[in-house]
């Protein structure tokens, strides 16, 4: 006798898409009581040791949640506040009034980070998903598309150890990397290759990890831009930690 299906349930309720993940991430982020803060300093500490444990962790999530975005908006939080926080002490050393203090932080952390961070993985979702997806073999095979949110999470996972390089180490180097003089400059390109260079490194991890997608090895090819460029940046004498600050404070 051939099964009976029940008239509550249908044989494709079992693939009815889920609810939309993006509505629920903004209502998360001002619930503190839900975040998992300590997941969340788990990645941001292996992210600069060890990244292939965070996108093997990645893994597991698409396979208990079916989604491979975060649905935890805390790494976002709590990198705002890093943020912040590294900003204020910037502003402390080389600031000159309040009213600066509040635009500098306001533009490091809603134009460098989010706003940034917003178009680069807009770029990354358009890019993958137009030219870097597999063909679907046959029609019986579910095609997958890569979530803009995911994309958004590869971003910060790759500027989280540029932000340890670039705002904090970079901090405490400041009164060595500003001054004049052959070995500034060399640090201080020494000091942004090597940011750039592993914040391109962690986003080819970020899209690698996806089954889903061929050539991701394309996200590597700046890697090597940056290598040619800062033989050259050393050579004429440029010193990005005196171009950069000097954009912010006088």
């Amino acid at each position: 006798m051939l099964p009976t299906v029940s008239k509550g349930r249908t044989p494709s309720s079992s693939l009815r898409p889920a609810p939309p993940l993006f509505p629920q991430y903004l209502r998360r982020i001002i619930k503190w009581q839900q975040m998992d803060i300590e997941y969340t300093f788990w990645q941001m500490l292996h992210l600069c040791t060890s990244p292939k444990v965070v996108y093997q962790h990645t893994k597991y999530h698409k396979q208990t949640k079916n989604q491979w975005a975060r649905d935890d908006p805390a790494f976002v939080v709590i990198f705002c506040l890093f943020l912040v926080f590294a900003t204020l002490a910037y502003c402390v050393a080389y600031g000159d009034s309040a009213a600066h203090t509040v635009f500098t932080i306001t533009s490091v952390v809603l134009v460098h980070f989010l706003l940034a961070g917003i178009v680069l993985a807009t770029c990354c979702w358009f890019l993958t998903n137009s030219y870097l997806r597999e063909e679907v073999p046959n029609s019986h095979v579910v095609e997958q598309r890569v979530e803009w949110l995911y994309a958004f999470d590869v971003h910060c996972n790759s500027f989280f150890p540029a932000f340890i390089l670039l705002y904090v180490i970079h901090y405490f180097l400041s009164p060595i990397l500003v001054a004049h003089g052959f070995f500034p400059v060399l640090l201080s390109n020494l000091l942004f290759m090597v940011a750039i260079s592993y914040y391109h490194y962690l986003n080819f991890l970020g899209y690698d990890v996806l089954p889903f997608l061929d050539r991701t090895t394309f996200f590597l090819y700046p890697i090597g831009l940056v290598f040619i460029l800062s033989p050259l940046m050393i050579l004429i004498g440029f010193n990005p930690t005196r171009h950069i600050l000097s954009l912010y404070f006088s």
